[in-house]
């Protein structure tokens, strides 16, 4: 079924959003980017573990202070900075162009949504193992899990009717655990190759 509905599809009336964005003055949201963007290009090159609150201060131009006062400690920064590109995924989930965003066959959208997810996973792969292991069963019971679930059970919904939404949006979701997809990738596997396997899954899956 093709998913072309525009602004007020299934997915994006009932789609929640991934934390509660706080007003903030032009400045302050200028330094919490560029705070961000500083620990994100760090963590990349160093390693989360690696990298301490002055090095990030210094990256970003700004005082430790500015770091503490906004973000705590590395582990708040890591939230905050998992969040934020969470929230970017979802605004092009949303509003974004085609087969991501509305207007494409809900297929596409699944498949454009796994590889999407696959890219934000890869890059920050450390962020997510230290997010979904924090305790026994955390990755599903983080709000983001919980969000990407129901985009996707809504998907199966208008693609696949016969088939049983919820599960197949979990089924769908269990190849993308943190500490699997660190696991094949530390074996060798490619990241275009996980992106084909999960296309391949989905298809399989969802088209008739």
């Amino acid at each position: 079924m093709d998913d072309s509905s525009g602004p007020q599809s299934v997915s994006q009336r009932e789609l929640p959003v991934v934390g509660t964005p706080r007003p903030e003055r032009a400045d302050a949201r200028r330094n919490r980017l560029r705070v961000l963007e500083a620990a994100e290009r760090l963590f990349t090159e160093r390693g989360v573990k690696n990298v301490s609150l002055d090095a990030i201060a210094a990256e970003a131009g700004v005082g430790k202070g500015t770091v503490f006062r906004r973000f705590g400690d590395r582990a708040g920064l890591a939230v905050a900075l998992l969040d934020e590109r969470e929230q970017e995924l979802q605004a092009k989930i949303l509003t974004g162009p085609p087969p991501l965003g509305p207007g494409a066959p809900a297929v596409d959208r699944v498949v454009a949504f796994l590889t999407a997810y696959l890219d934000l996973l890869d890059r920050h792969v450390e962020l997510f193992m230290d997010s979904e292991n924090a305790s026994d069963g955390a990755r599903y019971r983080i709000g983001s899990y919980n969000l990407w679930h129901r985009h996707l059970a809504h998907l199966v919904e208008q693609s696949s009717p016969d088939l049983d939404a919820d599960h197949t949006a979990h089924v769908l979701l269990a190849p993308l655990a943190a500490d699997l997809h660190q696991s094949l990738r530390d074996r060798g596997f490619s990241l275009d190759r996980l992106k084909t396997g999960s296309e391949a899954i989905a298809r399989a899956l969802l088209t008739t």
